[in-house]
């Protein structure tokens, strides 16, 4: 039995969206109404997944990484259109960073990137890494900021290509197809890297990257599965309290899919 603890707060779409779930006979999915409870589910071994659900982000995912100091917490919002019937080609990637105060730098920029491609490699598929910037490559000189985001995102560009080349767990000779990867620098092409199939889309920072979730899951309603906590064995799925029935849904049912193959 999968046992998992979502947090139930103003928004009732989380509510809704576990009990269309209850078919699933292997899945025990409980509620709680409070931020302390949930962080209580997450430190109990018999919980297999925890979601936030509705509740309050801060205070909960500021004991996660407390809970975890030796760990490298970050996030990166999973959207995935292959179920979706408004979405003519299938769309996979994770966005990160998602959250306002996460890839500040080049060190965290290059963490993330690696949980991420060590995410996907864990599900059997190739990572492909698209960095951002703010501007196309040929708008250097415009101003003092789009030059410091161009110059920084071709660094990191570089930076991920060497790391990437000394890891163990990836190697563009192997038959492997999950150990191969690609690195590309796409400065503001955002749509380019997406319809090329890029699936980990580094943003310039957290604050864009907010924004990205916001215009493409809240506002396109492009298909997101939540936020995966990536940097730990625990699974937690960091959902907006702005989510619908089908959102919740798509999160609880990720949750589900990575504890049963941590089985």
């Amino acid at each position: 039995m999968i046992n998992m603890v979502a947090g139930l707060g103003e928004n009732e779409n989380i509510l809704l969206a576990s009990k269309e779930l209850e078919s699933i006979e292997d899945l025990n999915i409980h509620l709680v109404k409070s931020e302390d409870e949930l962080i209580d589910a997450f430190k109990n071994p018999k919980v297999h997944a925890t979601l936030r659900g509705s509740l309050k982000a801060s205070k909960i995912i500021k004991s996660i990484k407390e809970l975890k100091s030796d760990c490298k917490i970050n996030r990166a919002t999973y959207i995935n259109t292959s179920e979706d019937e408004n979405f003519s080609k299938d769309y996979e990637f994770l966005l990160a960073p998602v959250g306002i105060d996460e890839g500040k730098n080049l060190e965290e920029k290059v963490e993330l990137a690696i949980q991420a491609a060590n995410f996907l490699q864990y599900l059997g598929k190739m990572p492909k890494i698209a960095i951002l910037a703010e501007g196309r490559k040929d708008d250097l000189g415009r101003s003092e900021k789009i030059d410091e985001s161009l110059i920084s995102s071709q660094e990191l560009t570089n930076l991920l290509t060497d790391t990437f080349n000394k890891l163990d767990n990836f190697d563009n000779n192997s038959e492997d197809i999950s150990k191969n990867y690609s690195i590309k620098n796409y400065y503001i092409l955002l749509e380019q890297a997406i319809e090329e199939g890029y699936n980990i889309i580094l943003a310039n920072d957290g604050i864009f990257g907010n924004i990205m979730f916001r215009t493409l899951v809240l506002l396109d309603k492009w298909p997101s599965f939540g936020a995966v906590t990536l940097g730990m064995d625990e699974i937690f799925i960091d959902t907006s309290r702005d989510q619908s029935v089908e959102g919740y849904k798509r999160s609880l049912k990720l949750a589900y899919k990575l504890a049963k193959l941590k089985e």
